[in-house]
């Protein structure tokens, strides 16, 4: 089985490397997770842990367990808002970014922004905030690209305010929240699947009274890839004071 799971992880991490549309590199651990697995697969089949005291295993699988347990934990409560949506009628949308490619949006984004066109034509009374800086890799700022997309989309331009200074989603929450009038009224936060619990959760600690997370579809090859990010992201959040 182990050997099952590393050959997957490794393979997995091939598919990112050939079609991904982010900057990141965070997949990179897709090929260290494989490894890390054919490793305990050779060392379990050969017995190489066998000159190995008791009590040493002992502290391993509990330490695995906690770990197991941990990630279930934190990877339900990413799930319980993938299909979160907002009331209508909300003051602002914010609507968080990620990688501008060279010829636009990534998938992503676009499914963001055509969540956040639908919602704004419905509701022709929401402001909506595009939160994004300019990465190294990227030819505009996110925000910049976003606006182009919503205005194209039909978008009046008077509507769509651009926060273009962020490199995090807590500066997405800070700075956005500095393009308020009402920095109390009701805000949806507008993002991926993956991402609508952890936004929610920062935008709180940031002082959002009334909050409402929007969920996006979100590319499905890139989705594991996502949920095992957003596991690390989470614990640091915790241990930084940020949520």
């Amino acid at each position: 089985m182990l050997g099952v799971v590393g050959v997957g992880c490794i393979g997995y991490g091939i598919l990112l490397l050939c079609f991904r549309e982010t900057g990141s590199r965070f997949f990179l651990i897709w090929g260290l997770l494989g490894g890390f697995f054919l490793a305990l697969f050779y060392a379990m089949h050969t017995q190489k842990l066998e000159f190995m005291p008791i009590w040493s295993k002992r502290c391993i699988q509990m330490v695995s367990v906690l770990l197991a347990v941990g990630f279930l934990m934190i990877e339900g409560l990413v799930l319980s808002c993938f299909w979160k949506q907002a009331p209508p009628g909300l003051d602002y949308v914010i609507v968080l970014g990620t990688q501008i490619l060279e010829d636009g949006p990534n998938k992503d984004l676009k499914f963001r922004l055509d969540t956040a066109g639908e919602y704004l034509t419905k509701n022709q009374d929401t402001i909506v905030i595009v939160s994004g800086g300019q990465g190294s890799n990227e030819p505009i700022s996110e925000a910049q690209g976003m606006y182009d997309y919503l205005v194209e989309y039909g978008i009046n331009p008077d509507r769509i305010r651009m926060e273009d200074q962020s490199v995090s989603t807590v500066e997405n929450m800070q700075f956005s929240r500095r393009l308020m009038e009402h920095p109390n009224g009701s805000t949806g936060i507008l993002t991926s699947n993956f991402h609508v619990f952890r936004a929610v959760k920062l935008a709180r600690a940031q002082g959002y009274q009334e909050v409402y997370g929007i969920s996006a579809p979100s590319d499905w090859l890139m989705l594991p890839n996502n949920m095992l990010r957003e596991f690390f992201v989470m614990i640091k959040d915790g241990f930084v004071g940020n949520i």
